[in-house]
């Protein structure tokens, strides 16, 4: 799922090829438009989806496809690879569009046709960002590339190296070319998902396409020439490089800077993708860019300028540089579920007891957001510009099925824009402090970028470390240990970064595995790294009134009530519908039986096929209570909704999802411990198989480990600590 899908989509002819184009934030063009030139054919335009989200809450963005790849036509024609032709497409697209002028991205030699566009038609252009940009020059290649440019046309006896940069190569094993280029365009260590994505780019395009683009012609083979040209361009421009590419040389970065007095950004450690490896301070450079090159102010801004005061609740909320009396906590809690919201008010509620004076800000998005909301807590306007993670999630799932690491490293560019509407926010509004229960792209980005922390940050998890399912074979365990050899090379690096981190838990809840070759284990790491608050939850019932709170939710004396929950995602549809349809045979073996199924926040009842007798309920805003209030339950394998039936002391039945590392490991790990709750495996759960189980665990008595109930002050203390 993109962070953002595009207004529109387009082709435009051009000669015998079609041009592909996408626009984003329409409403936005009154004001100044982004264009991203036709980016090199061996990838497409999708290379800048971690730029397109973010900029486009600012600007109206368009991106062109090149030819050769994406939504445009794949010519086999060296001609028309021509730079007239690219630089023809942009002209073109912006008139088909209507954009009289424009801000012009490129990378490389995209770069370079944004500079000539700039030249040849300065009344269409405001301003041209080049990034690891070509130019035609006298500088040569960079050694290591020397020998194999110029016996690329020969067929050679070996292909090592850059010798696979070599036309016979690329006819018989492109796929693996396209391989190779990219472990060197991404040098920097953890890019694993930066290849992954521009090789399937480049898998898009053949080597037919390449050859042809290989063998055109460039504008000018003239040095001299293309320096007057360049120093010609009367738009701004700005130049971004990295210290360690190893596709442009850097005397030829340098010498367009100079050639143009451009302004320049030189990232320390990046190889030739800065956009996709470095994305925070390339969308931090090209924003600042267009705003100085642009002259106005996006619609955000006003938005963010403006004071709205009186009242109570998110109204009364103020922006900018309001009088500041009380200090301010930025709250950032995990919209997948209602579990984390849950505990985090929790705490939250507990931080005010202890200091009334704190004020407590959410940047949050739906459905924690609306549970928020009717709880009357702000959630600061901001959170409608976070990209949807509760809908990339429901994409990413099957049939109770759910690859939770898989589905968290394709939500990549959703964790860029909303790290960056986060640091919009910030660097307008001051906070006091800041605290991320799972917000894992908070945690990332800051230490990749730790000059933007301006306040002191507090990390919650309830559980560290990414495990590899059984059948992800070989690459995923060494995809989980990568991402875990980051995690601790980031504190290692970085040990304040993290103000405090607090484990959701107690030391015996973290799972005892490695965290991957040459890394220290899970719990022993842990522990070395987190203060633990024990379990956190919310309103906790009195056991000893259980029949009162039954009464008062409306469950008869003689009801046998079992409580069907699948939390606040999507993705629990499957699971519900199996329980339904295993209510006739339930209903035979347990007499008084009734059964109340909870559908949450995103999924209609109406989809459901309800058998007659069952109950049906969308958001229950105390389930919690009807957790506690209910003889048996059954639910996924979520955290929070788990360990809620645990301190109650109910009997229940969950599911883990397929795949899903932390509900198959994490927390199974936590249940076990606290010989709570009875696992079943979804796919070997017919009716008659739940019915049973059903029954089975209504007539077990139950003996879990007590939950202590003053995780939520524990945590408080320690977030309070550092205000």
């Amino acid at each position: 799922m993109r962070a953002r899908e595009p207004d529109r989509q387009g082709h435009l002819l051009r000669g015998a090829v079609r041009i592909g184009f996408e626009t984003f934030n329409d409403a936005a063009a009154e004001n100044t438009t982004v264009l991203f030139a036709p980016i090199d054919p061996i990838v497409h335009s999708r290379a800048w989806k971690a730029q397109v989200p973010y900029l486009a809450q600012h600007f109206q963005v368009v991106t062109i496809d090149p030819r050769g790849n994406g939504r445009s036509d794949r010519p086999t024609d060296p001609g028309e690879y021509h730079d007239a032709k690219f630089v023809g497409d942009i002209i073109a697209v912006m008139d088909h569009l209507s954009i009289d002028r424009a801000v012009l991205v490129g990378i490389c030699i995209s770069a370079w046709h944004a500079l000539l566009a700039a030249a040849l038609h300065p009344e269409r252009v405001l301003g041209v960002a080049a990034v690891a940009p070509w130019i035609r020059d006298a500088i040569p290649p960079l050694p290591e590339r020397l020998a194999a440019v110029d016996r690329f046309e020969e067929q050679l006896d070996s292909y090592d190296g850059w010798f696979r940069m070599n036309r016979h190569f690329w006819r018989d094993h492109w796929p693996s070319y396209a391989e190779f280029f990219f472990s060197q365009m991404l040098p920097e260590p953890h890019s694993t998902k930066q290849t992954e994505d521009v090789v399937g780019f480049a898998c898009e395009t053949d080597a037919s396409c390449m050859l042809a683009e290989h063998r055109s012609t460039r504008w000018t083979d003239d040095p001299d020439e293309a320096a007057s040209l360049l120093r010609g361009i009367t738009r701004p421009v700005l130049v971004i490089q990295g210290t360690e590419d190893r596709c442009q040389p850097q005397a030829r970065m340098q010498r367009l800077a100079d050639l143009t007095g451009a302004e320049h950004l030189v990232l320390e450690g990046s190889g030739h993708l800065p956009m996709a490896r470095h994305p925070v301070p390339v969308n931090r450079a090209l924003k600042r860019f267009v705003d100085r090159v642009g002259g106005g102010t996006s619609r955000v801004e006003s938005a963010f300028r403006a004071r709205r005061v009186g009242g109570s609740g998110p109204s009364s909320l103020q922006f900018g540089a309001a009088v500041r009396r009380h200090p301010r906590a930025l709250y950032l809690s995990s919209p997948i579920g209602l579990g984390h919201v849950r505990r985090d008010l929790a705490i939250a509620d507990a931080m005010r007891e202890l200091r009334p004076e704190v004020e407590v800000q959410w940047l949050t998005q739906s459905p924690v957001a609306e549970f928020l909301e009717q709880r009357g807590e702000v959630v600061h306007p901001a959170s409608r510009l976070l990209a949807n993670e509760s809908g990339h999630v429901e994409a990413e799932s099957g049939e109770h099925d759910l690859h939770a690491f898989e589905a968290l490293r394709r939500m990549d560019e959703i964790q860029v824009n909303n790290f960056m509407v986060l640091d919009d926010l910030v660097e307008r509004e001051r906070f006091d402090l800041w605290v991320g229960d799972e917000a894992w792209e908070l945690d990332h980005f800051l230490h990749e970028n730790p000059g933007l922390k301006r306040a002191p940050f507090v990390w919650m998890t309830d559980f560290v470390g990414w495990v590899p399912m059984p059948d992800g074979g070989e690459r995923e365990a060494l995809l989980t240990a990568d991402y875990n050899a980051e995690m601790v090379e980031h504190v290692a690096h970085l040990p304040t970064m993290r103000d405090r981190s607090i484990f959701v838990g107690d030391p015996a809840d973290v799972v005892d595995l490695p965290l991957g070759p040459g890394l220290p284990g899970i719990r022993e790491w842990t522990q070395a790294h987190f203060d633990f608050s024990g379990y956190v939850m919310g309103e906790r019932p009195d056991p000893t009134r259980r029949a009162e709170l039954r009464h008062r939710l409306g469950y008869a004396e003689h009801d046998v009530v079992c409580l069907v929950s699948v939390g606040g995602s999507g993705v629990g549809r499957h699971l519900l519908q199996r329980v339904l349809d295993s209510y006739e045979e339930a209903r035979r073996r347990i007499d008084g039986l009734r059964m109340v199924a909870v559908t949450g926040p995103r999924i209609a009842p109406e989809t459901l096929d309800v058998p007659n007798g069952v109950e049906v309920h969308g958001l229950l805003m105390d389930l919690n209570l009807h957790h506690a209030a209910c003889d048996v339950a059954i639910v996924q394998g979520g955290l929070g909704t788990t360990m809620e039936l645990t301190a109650a002391g109910r009997p229940f039945l969950y599911f883990p999802l397929g795949h899903h590392f932390e509900q198959q490991v994490h927390v199974r790990h936590r249940l076990d411990r606290h010989r709570a709750g009875r696992p079943l495996d979804y796919r070997r759960a017919d009716p008659s198989l739940i019915a049973d189980e059903l029954a089975a665990a209504l007539a077990a008595p139950t003996n879990y480990l007590p939950v202590p109930d003053d995780g939520a002050e524990r945590a408080a203390r320690l977030v309070l600590d550092l205000l």
